[in-house]
Order: C-alpha cells, then structure tokens, then sequence
C-alpha cells in the first residue's frame, strides 16, 4: 500500500475511534503496514484531529524515512506484531473503559469469550459456541520485553484478532483497515457484554 494511501485510511479511523470515545486525551496509536516499511501516528496528537503532519514513516526495521515528532513508544510493539503475523496489515491500539478495567478484573492470562453471537465478526469465527481467547499481557514500560512476551506467546499460540495489556487496553489486528476496525468494534462490543455479565454474576463466573 501507498504511504499516503495508508495515512488517508488511518486519519478516518481515528475520527471514528474518538467519536467512540476509545482513545481518550493523546491516548492510542495507529499504524499500517506499506510497501517500504510501516506508517505509525507520531506521540501527542488527539487521534480524532489526525492529518498528515501527524504520521511517521518508517522501514522495515523501524528506523525512520520520513516525519517530524516524537515516534510513540509503543512503535516498536506495532514493528514487532507485524513481524510475527503475516495477515496483520493494520494495528490499532485504543484505551477504552471496558478493555482497560476487563483486562484488569481478568486474572489470567487470557480472556475467554464464548456464548457471544457477536463473536462472528471477527474474522475465522463461525460460530457463537466457539470459543474465542484474547491473550493478556501484563503492562511494561519496557517495551523491548513486553515485545519478547508477546513472541513468546505466539510461538505456541499466534495471536489473530487481538491482545489486551493489563491496565492499558487493547491492540488489534486486521488485514486491511475496515477489518481492523470490525474488530475492534465488535470486541468492544463483546468486552463491554462480559464486564456487565461479571456485574450480574460475579467474577467468580468468568473464572
């Protein structure tokens, strides 16, 4: 994909997210994967106000072709999940209530989701009986580790659709940006569904 192509994309799907109420303040950052590397937001800017002054280009390494600003910290995580999964073209990453405090009142480290017709709108789910598993991370400034975490992880189990950081919120995965977005929506929808089911029963259900 064409680097402005990619940038155009992305500044719709932050107006989207934000009106969402995702990415509260600066929070959040976006990228996509292109023909010479990966375009990435730079840190500091209100996703629903994105242009293109607010996009770092980078290569397949990571080292910068183009763009002013401070790259997020987090870029390196977004280089790192486009390394270890072939189909993700596309990496959102959002600070929602309902994935923040679910990954929080979760005490493993994995959310299991099952029952939820809505689970069919992520891409490979077919049935609601399926059971669909969001790995959670512990949350680390250091992201060089929490990036060795993740590899680790997805040796003996790839991730898909999605990973939650504990206390942070979600980065999600799509092929393209309108699938990354179905994802997100729809594991917004279904995170949201299992924090007012915990409310109901108790978190001893969800256990």
């Amino acid at each position: 994909m064409q680097n402005n192509t990619a940038i155009s994309q992305l500044i719709e799907a932050g107006k989207w997210v934000s009106q969402k109420g995702w990415v509260p303040a600066t929070g959040g950052n976006f990228s996509s994967r292109t023909a010479s590397g990966f375009v990435v937001t730079a840190s500091g800017f209100d996703k629903g106000q994105l242009g293109t002054h607010t996009f770092i280009e980078l290569d397949h390494e990571g080292k910068r072709i183009k763009g002013a600003g401070n790259p997020s910290a987090e870029t390196q995580l977004h280089l790192g999940m486009y390394k270890l999964i072939p189909h993700a073209n596309v990496v959102l990453h959002t600070h929602s209530v309902a994935a923040t405090v679910l990954s929080r009142v979760i005490k493993s480290h994995t959310l299991n989701l099952s029952g939820y017709e809505m689970q069919k709108s992520l891409s490979g789910v077919t049935s609601h009986l399926d059971t669909l598993s969001i790995p959670i991370f512990e949350n680390d400034q250091d992201i060089e580790r929490l990036g060795l975490l993740l590899s680790d992880h997805h040796l003996h189990t790839p991730i898909e659709h999605a990973v939650l950081i504990r206390g942070h919120g979600v980065y999600v995965v799509g092929r393209n940006y309108k699938e990354a977005l179905r994802h997100l929506e729809g594991l917004e929808f279904l995170f949201s569904c299992e924090l007012e089911r915990i409310k109901i029963e108790g978190i001893e259900a969800s256990l």
